[in-house]
């Protein structure tokens, strides 16, 4: 076993090794957590614009801003990058799942408080683990059965189910969440494609969707108003960088649980500009969906394969 000698002092190389490791561990949590914070201004940003403009105005110019950001690196990669998919088609059905989910957490939050929301799409991966045998073909043992149906009693806590709660933007949350899952099991599917055109796609077509609404509900932006308009695209694009720097420094099981710290920002966040009090049925509901999704994650770890959060799929607008 080789080591390195300087003045006097010997260290083998598997303790700098290990040193290292432990540094990029410690790095790739951090890019994390600032992906996560990320995220959250992007959902704080997006809940406040949508009070004052339409869903498809904030789809529209949010993609005009990624776009931009995009740009050189399709240059630099190649038109057919985008085009050179495995499955198209499904590629632009996940395009379109992730448009109208994105269109549904816009109006969703801009009626409920953003925990709430949040909460909501927090049950993604237990939907995901649901739909896995049906659409996957994935074996589903009872032990993750057990999880999933406990993550669907966190869902029924967290919504309080009466005559008063089931209201429409409520269902809106449910029904976004779903097509959120829906999204990261296309995502399953879409192994082996390039991460540009995974990412392109769903801004491509949300901003197509977005623009045909606009002439029916325009709203000229103040300066200040369109600059965060722009940061949507930007903030989201920059929050994905950090997934994915974080994935490339430490493993996704040590680094994944710390996702759903978005429900924390979502609770501050809340609080501090939309003056929002969480209610105690969704934090206790909230805690069974993390539990339970967390418990999926894992098992699915111990048993070999892809987690239920693919790489970069956090729950945000």
């Amino acid at each position: 076993m080789g080591y390195v000698r300087g003045n006097a002092l010997c260290y083998r190389a598997p303790v700098k090794s290990f040193l290292h490791s432990a540094s990029s561990t410690r790095l790739g949590i951090a890019f994390m957590l600032l992906a996560v914070l990320m995220f959250a201004l992007n959902d704080t940003m997006g809940k406040w614009l949508v009070a004052t403009y339409s869903v498809g105005q904030l789809l529209m110019l949010r993609s005009v801003a990624a776009f931009i950001v995009l740009a050189p690196l399709i240059t630099r990669a190649g038109w057919r990058t985008l085009v050179d998919v495995p499955r198209p088609g499904l590629l632009i059905t996940r395009a379109l799942l992730a448009a109208a989910e994105v269109g549904a957490f816009y109006l969703a939050v801009a009626y409920l408080p953003l925990a709430d929301v949040i909460t909501y799409w927090m049950a993604a991966p237990i939907y995901v683990a649901a739909l896995s045998p049906l659409l996957l073909g994935e074996t589903v043992g009872w032990r993750r059965w057990t999880a999933i149906l406990i993550g669907f009693v966190g869902v029924l806590i967290a919504m309080e189910p009466s005559a008063e709660t089931l209201t429409w933007p409520a269902l809106i949350s449910i029904g976004g969440s779903m097509l959120f899952a829906l999204m990261m099991v296309a995502g399953r599917a879409l192994r082996g494609t390039s991460d540009l055109a995974m990412v392109f796609w769903p801004v491509m077509v949300s901003g197509i969707m977005g623009a045909a609404t606009v002439p029916f509900s325009w709203v000229t932006p103040t300066a200040f108003d369109f600059a965060l308009l722009g940061l949507l695209g930007v903030v989201a694009l920059a929050a994905h960088f950090f997934v994915n720097r974080s994935l490339a420094l430490a493993d996704a099981s040590t680094v994944t649980p710390y996702q759903y710290t978005l429900l924390v920002w979502a609770v501050l966040f809340g609080w501090l500009f939309f003056d929002e009090v969480p209610r105690t049925a969704m934090l206790i509901g909230a805690a069974v969906i993390v539990a339970s999704g967390l418990y999926i994650f894992f098992r699915e770890q111990a048993l070999g394969r892809r987690p239920s959060v693919p790489p970069g799929d956090i729950p945000a607008g």
